[in-house]
């Protein structure tokens, strides 16, 4: 029913001696006594209601779909799903006075849209409880266009949100949920899901405003085996689990994809909802120790690897490795343990074990040039067959980051092996004709279709002769 309908209906309640027919005749005469071209069917039945001495002035909700949304629109209603809510922030006015916001994305069959809940509707009773894929309808809201341009759901006093208990069209969570591989650059509120693949770690930095930040980094890997960047702006370790098992499934709601440095990134904020296959409590890990350094602020950076030959880069804190060298088996139960990621700190401990054969030694792991596949991380011995070289390379940031790199071989093929960063350091050191053992190298598609090798921070270089 239109809003004509409804108002129509509204007056006939109230002049039961009406009929509609009798109403569709004094609209005509008002629009011809007032001139075409200045009132509406509409606003003629407004004025005809105030000469009978009735008001109507209660507001109508106007159903509409997110892809009809536009700036401007008032008192609208409809009936959505959820796909991510956001904490409820506290800012000042200008004149000092604080307001609350909690921003939500919400979807339906067609599109996506942000929703803004304002001062005491950002805590409405059960909001907290709303999850992905809940049905609500949102009840006269206001639509205003964003810093983007996109227009913008805004529930403010005179509005609400209340959940919906039917059936509906709108797909579900999962239907909409895409796999790394289906993914492209520009695309916004996503829901993605993909295989935890090498490092989680937590992030801190100062913005641009000279406020502190924080962010979690990872990758994830598609069906396909590709594997993408993933950088969750405003998160930090509290919002995964302790224990996340190597190739542990994940998946993220309300993430965008962008271009970056090294080809597509996933980038989400503190609204997206980070869903991961793990557990509180970590378990102890036995493994051998292949290679250790320390960093320039006191951290080791080790290089083990278990009885299935599972590459593990652990991160000690407080130096609990110091019992051992390389080559030691030792056990751990360490603080968190996030894919092939360890972190030890005061609440870990370390204890050396007698040595176990059914745990490769670093002369049992190492791969052959021939056999390095694009993704997987490895430790090689090689000759150098070029004098490093160092670089500086512009970012779209206008960063400069040193690369050096040099050109290795075994007696199966070649490769380029890279440093960025700190890692250039590593690689300065090396000269031509040295042989040498390289652990912690990971592999990625270079120029022209080729596997390059690049260090990491748990890299080491060990000369041989």
């Amino acid at each position: 029913m239109s809003e004509f309908e409804n108002l129509m209906d509204k007056l006939l309640e109230q002049k039961s001696e009406l009929t509609k027919e009798d109403i569709e005749e004094q609209i005509k005469q008002k629009k011809e006594k007032i001139g075409a071209g200045y009132l509406t069917d509409q606003g003629a039945l407004f004025l005809i209601a105030s000469d009978y001495g009735i008001t109507l002035s209660e507001p109508l909700k106007i159903e509409m779909e997110l892809k009809d949304l536009y700036a401007g629109a008032k008192e609208i209603s409809l009936e959505t799903r959820v796909l991510n809510l956001s904490p409820a922030k506290q800012f000042s006015r200008k004149d000092g006075t604080p307001f609350y916001l909690r921003t939500m994305t919400v979807y339906d069959a067609n599109t996506t849209a942000s929703v803004k809940l304002w001062d005491e509707k950002a805590n409405l009773p059960g909001i907290e409880n709303l999850k992905p894929g809940d049905l609500i309808k949102i009840i006269k809201a206001y639509v205003k266009s964003d810093l983007d341009g996109s227009p913008t759901i805004n529930i403010g006093s005179g509005s609400n949100i209340e959940p919906v208990n039917t059936e509906s069209e709108i797909p579900t969570i999962d239907t909409i949920t895409k796999d790394i591989s289906e993914l492209e650059e520009g695309q916004k509120d996503l829901v993605i899901s993909g295989i935890i693949d090498g490092i989680i770690s937590g992030m801190e930095f100062t913005n641009s405003r000279g406020k502190p930040g924080k962010a979690l980094r990872m990758r994830l890997k598609g069906k396909d085996g590709s594997a993408m960047r993933v950088v969750l702006w405003g998160k930090d370790e509290s919002s995964i689990p302790n224990m996340i098992s190597q190739s542990a499934k994940v998946r993220l709601l309300g993430v965008k994809v962008r271009s970056g440095n090294q080809g597509l990134e996933i980038h989400g904020n503190d609204a997206t909802i980070v869903e991961i296959e793990g557990g509180k409590q970590t378990e102890p890990v036995i493994v051998r120790v292949l290679s250790m350094l320390t960093t320039d602020n006191g951290k080791k950076m080790i290089l083990a690897v278990d009885n299935k030959k599972n590459l593990y880069n652990i991160s000690d804190l407080t130096n609990s490795t110091s019992i051992c060298v390389e080559g030691d088996v030792i056990e751990c139960m360490p603080s968190k343990i996030y894919g092939n990621s360890i972190t030890l700190d005061e609440n870990s401990f370390v204890r050396k074990l007698d040595n176990d054969e059914s745990i490769p030694s670093l002369s049992q792991l190492r791969t052959k040039i021939n056999d390095v596949k694009v993704d997987g991380n490895y430790c090689i011995e090689s000759i150098i067959l070029k004098v490093p070289e160092r670089r500086e390379v512009q970012t779209k940031s206008g960063e400069s980051i040193a690369l050096s790199e040099m050109f290795v071989e075994d007696d199966t093929g070649s490769i380029w092996v890279k440093g960025w960063r700190n890692q250039a350091r590593i690689i300065d050191k090396c000269e031509l004709g040295e042989i040498v053992s390289i652990t912690g190298l990971n592999a990625k598609a270079g120029l022209e279709g080729r596997i390059e090798l690049f260090l990491t921070v748990f890299s080491k270089i060990i000369k041989k002769n």
